[in-house]
């Protein structure tokens, strides 16, 4: 490129700066022009920084929090107070006489008058009341919260009649056994129908308890074909209450024993 032609652009450039409004900028940066007005003053130029710039901070997106599992550590499987407790022939309670301290009696028809703990005893109601309600058919209790000492004569009885072996599969030992939490039923059917005898689960009351006790907080506790696991013959007449949230965990997972819905090893004999 030759001077000239540097040159020219340069001249028009300046040409065109003063045509418009016949003003142009001193060296403070005011603006002067044919009427001397001063203009807004601009700010000062700003030194180039020798720094790099700085990059804008990476956002990182929080994840969604995914749905977690059922928690099996909510509640103590071993404290005899929790409604989660596991009885088996490999655990017994400790302190073997234990006793709750929230016993009522349970409001509804019977055969021996049933205590047990309080919410298992809201439980039962509500459940007996919604059996009445859809069947017109009522149901009662066999048996339900025993004490050590009353287990020791049930459990001895029967010894006396069966013997030991086959008392063994029919009913626990003392400081072994559920009715000890108050928190386990055994039910019959009024007027009584197959009482305490596997026949019970082709009752109304049976088919029904079967397929609707889950949802008032109650699991058959010694399920057919499971005897391996418990230690106990199918027993369709005893239901233990766990509550809601375990009852319906294990109906939802198709889990039919305590046994193996918290990995603890088969217990068909005791030690």
């Amino acid at each position: 490129m030759s001077f000239v032609s540097r040159i020219v652009p340069s001249a028009l450039l300046v040409t065109a700066l003063l045509a418009v409004g016949g003003c142009a900028s001193n060296q403070d940066g005011i603006a002067v022009g044919g009427t001397g007005a001063a203009s807004e003053t601009p700010s000062a130029p700003v030194a180039p920084s020798s720094e790099a710039p700085t990059p804008d901070p990476v956002v990182t997106p929080t994840p969604t929090p995914t749905p977690e599992g059922f928690d099996k550590t909510k509640k103590s499987i071993d404290n005899p107070a929790s409604s989660w407790v596991v009885v088996n022939k490999l655990r017994p309670l400790d302190p073997a006489d234990y006793a709750a301290d929230d016993l009522v009696s349970v409001p509804v028809p019977y055969q021996n008058p049933p205590i047990l703990r309080k919410r298992a005893s809201d439980a039962v109601v509500e459940m007996f009341d919604a059996f009445t309600d859809e069947t017109g058919l009522e149901m009662q209790s066999q048996s339900a919260y025993r004490s050590y000492s009353a287990q020791v004569r049930v459990y001895n009885g029967w010894v006396s009649s069966l013997g030991k072996k086959a008392a063994d599969l029919t009913s626990a030992r003392p400081g072994f056994s559920e009715h000890q939490t108050g928190l386990a039923i055994d039910i019959n059917a009024k007027p009584t129908e197959c009482t305490l005898k596997a026949c019970f689960g082709d009752t109304k009351q049976g088919k029904w308890l079967a397929k609707n006790a889950w949802e008032y907080g109650f699991i058959l506790r010694y399920p057919e074909d499971a005897t391996d696991i418990t230690g106990y013959e199918y027993e369709p007449w005893h239901y233990r209450f766990v509550g809601l949230d375990l009852a319906e965990e294990m109906h939802d997972t198709g889990t039919e024993t305590l046994e193996e819905f918290f990995d603890l090893p088969a217990a068909p004999d005791y030690k």
